[in-house]
């Protein structure tokens, strides 16, 4: 069980994370790799991964040898670049104190990680090549449509948050969780976990390439970051060439057919012209037109016998289009 104290203050101080965070999203997948339990689910993506993973991307097996990995890679940032900036600066005391603790008990301590320990530059480069590695085989090729899963994921928090309160999106992020008495409490794990945030404020960061119970980074005058697992319950995986409508984890959200039909309202249209550039019937198209408006991603009105649907600031900002304004930096 962990428990979130959230206070008054800390409540205007929850935000959800505007785009998805490479360091953090890697970490995520590299646990999996060691999740036999998750066979069915991910069995098929863990042996492509383990086929395909380069050998210098073996030195974060070794920052972690018993499954925890020291907290000075707790990080965000926009690109894996600023990530590893961000763990590259994390203060010297820090790292030792990290590292001590991750391989008390446990026996000979490789030669480069004693390098981090001591501040050795070349042991830094082994764990910067080595996330470099590992990001290109296991991110790189599915990075635009985990960019896709957040955006949705992003609309549907603001969604909620809108339409039914804070509450209701924070339950929303992790089903069977609840909010009460001022502890969002979330069923995970073996004993009772307290974190207070003490006004420094939770960031909500989605993950695509976790199946288990929320990650969390709580480090002294940090916001708290909780990643929590989200997406269809299967890790992406890049579309083969050729195939697919170009729309990513996007079509895998919200349907192929009412991707192309929000795809289609870059300017405003009727029913029509709208079943007419999707290659579907009018009858198809109101009803994809329905569902897309029910979700807040379109208007429409009607004058006199003509009827247009136009996207809304929402729903551009899912599709991450001109209308919605340029791309976020480092998506």
């Amino acid at each position: 069980m962990l428990h979130i104290h959230v206070t008054a203050e800390d409540a205007a101080r929850i935000r959800f994370a505007p785009r998805p965070s490479p360091v953090p999203e890697l970490h995520a997948a590299l646990l999996m790799l060691g999740a036999p339990h998750e066979g069915l689910l991910f069995g098929r993506w863990r042996s492509r991964l383990l086929r395909t993973l380069p050998g210098a991307a073996g030195p974060l097996a070794e920052l972690a040898p018993g499954g925890a990995a020291p907290r000075f890679l707790d990080v965000l940032g926009g690109t894996r670049a600023d990530g590893f900036a961000l763990v590259r600066s994390a203060r010297p005391e820090f790292v030792r104190s990290e590292l001590a603790r991750v391989y008390a008990g446990r026996g000979p301590v490789p030669p480069w990680v004693r390098g981090l320990y001591d501040g050795d530059a070349e042991a830094w480069q082994t764990l910067d090549r080595a996330q470099r590695a590992a990001y290109g085989t296991v991110l790189a090729p599915v990075w635009p449509l985990v960019q896709d899963l957040h955006r949705a994921e992003f609309t549907r928090y603001a969604l909620t948050v809108a339409e039914q309160g804070l509450a209701a999106a924070l339950e929303a992020v992790a089903p069977g969780s609840r909010l009460r008495n001022g502890v969002w409490e979330w069923p995970a794990g073996h004993g009772v976990r307290e974190i207070r945030l003490d006004g420094r404020g939770l960031v909500l960061l989605p993950t695509f390439h976790w199946r288990g119970g929320p990650l969390v980074q709580d480090l002294p005058d940090r916001p708290v970051v909780l990643a929590y697992p989200a997406g269809g319950g299967v890790p992406p995986v890049p579309e083969p060439p050729g195939t697919g409508d170009g729309a990513g984890g996007l079509s895998a959200v919200l349907g192929r057919t009412r991707t192309a039909v929000l795809r289609a309202l870059a300017e405003p249209r009727t029913t029509t012209d709208l079943g007419r550039r999707t290659g579907v019937s009018n009858a198809t198209a109101s009803a994809h037109a329905a569902a897309l408006r029910s979700a807040g991603l379109i208007t429409t009105t009607r004058t006199g016998r003509s009827v247009h649907h136009a996207r809304t600031p929402l729903g551009a900002l899912l599709l991450a289009d001109p209308v919605a304004g340029s791309r976020p930096p480092g998506a």
